[in-house]
């Protein structure tokens, strides 16, 4: 049983008594994604604008703030999943709103971290802010084989000068299966529709592409999407369906929509919640005729990641997401958004 547990995210037990000669055991798996809001280091980098998080910039960030905002996202990344995998957490975690590779590194040097021996995966990108999209693994359970960025390709002609982030696409092994992420932040609200609207378009060629090298892969696409589950971006241009039944075969599930429905957000603007930060999932991983069929991974349950630590206790912000800065003021806090995390289940033979 310890050599089991060592190798596998969680061990528990299904069945009406232990001594039982047809007890089942599952291995349950955490994957989760966060917005991490601004991880800057203090240093310019070369053609981005990232002047505000300049010691002598807009937010002043000093050695002290990058240290703190590092200790915090760290605490937060650590706990992702600890609800259902106590002292274990996530196996992947995809992130955005990283300014570059040694901002990731630094991260896996903070103790919770770096005592589950993460990694990170990033490709910098062409984003004129300089934030990307980077990924977090445990290398006790995922392993990777393949890593690419998918450029965001402008649709129309009179923004071809104009880059945004791509789709930051990880291919590994979870559980002896080929599973691959798809990170993603497309274009703010500050944009029209229509630029998340093509985001959606392109992810689903992205996942098109890679269910037609293997039909079989367990695909999970996440990110800080700017639009609602039900919003066209994901309902329409990539496709994906409120209910699992409803996903034919090389389609999407988005579990949050009901969530969303339910009053429950990651992120709060005007005093409404809404919840852009989602982690999708393909139909290989969908179990919608209920048959308990464990023999491969499978969805088992989803949570935004919530702790007391992480609101607003006072102000005008009050009730929403404890930020790093609110109104020019350091907060110390963590980021703007709150992170989500999907279950994955799997039959141990």
């Amino acid at each position: 049983m310890k050599k089991t547990f060592a190798l596998l995210a969680l061990l528990f037990l299904i069945g009406t008594s232990a001594a039982r000669a047809d007890e089942k055991k599952f291995a349950l798996y955490g994957v989760g994604f966060y917005n991490l809001e601004n991880l800057f280091d203090t240093c310019h980098d070369e053609g981005h604008n990232d002047y505000q998080f300049l010691p002598d910039g807009q937010y002043k960030w000093t050695g002290l703030k990058y240290r703190h905002k590092l200790q915090n996202m760290a605490r937060v990344l650590s706990e992702m999943g600890t609800d259902k995998l106590p002292g274990i957490g996530c196996a992947v975690i995809g992130v955005a709103e990283v300014e570059n590779a040694k901002c990731l590194a630094d991260l896996c040097e903070q103790e919770p971290l770096k005592a589950r021996n993460f990694q990170y995966v990033l490709i910098e990108g062409p984003d004129r802010r300089g934030i990307d999209c980077g990924l977090l693994y445990n290398p006790r359970f995922f392993t990777v084989r393949d890593v690419k960025l998918v450029p965001y390709v402008q649709e129309l002609e009179k923004d071809s000068t104009y880059y945004t982030r791509g789709f930051l696409t990880v291919s590994g092994t979870l559980a002896g299966e080929h599973v691959t992420v798809i990170v993603n932040h497309l274009p703010s609200r500050f944009s029209d529709s229509f630029y998340r609207e093509s985001g959606g378009r392109q992810i689903r060629q992205v996942k098109d592409s890679l269910l037609r090298d293997d039909p079989n892969v367990k695909v999970f696409i996440m990110g800080d999407m700017n639009d609602d589950p039900q919003d066209k971006s994901m309902a329409e241009a990539l496709g994906a369906k409120r209910k699992a039944k409803d996903v034919e075969t090389g389609g999407l599930w988005n579990p949050w929509w009901d969530t969303l429905a339910n009053g429950t957000g990651t992120l709060v603007y005007d005093g409404k919640w809404n919840l852009f930060d989602q982690i999708i999932l393909s139909h290989s991983l969908l179990d919608p005729n209920k048959k308990k069929d464990y023999s491969s991974l499978k969805y088992y349950a989803h949570q935004i990641f919530r702790r007391d630590y992480l609101f607003q206790k006072e102000g005008k912000y009050k009730g929403g997401s404890l930020r790093t800065h609110a109104g020019g003021v350091w907060l110390d806090g963590y980021s703007d958004h709150f992170p989500t995390v999907v279950y994955i289940i799997k039959e141990v033979k």
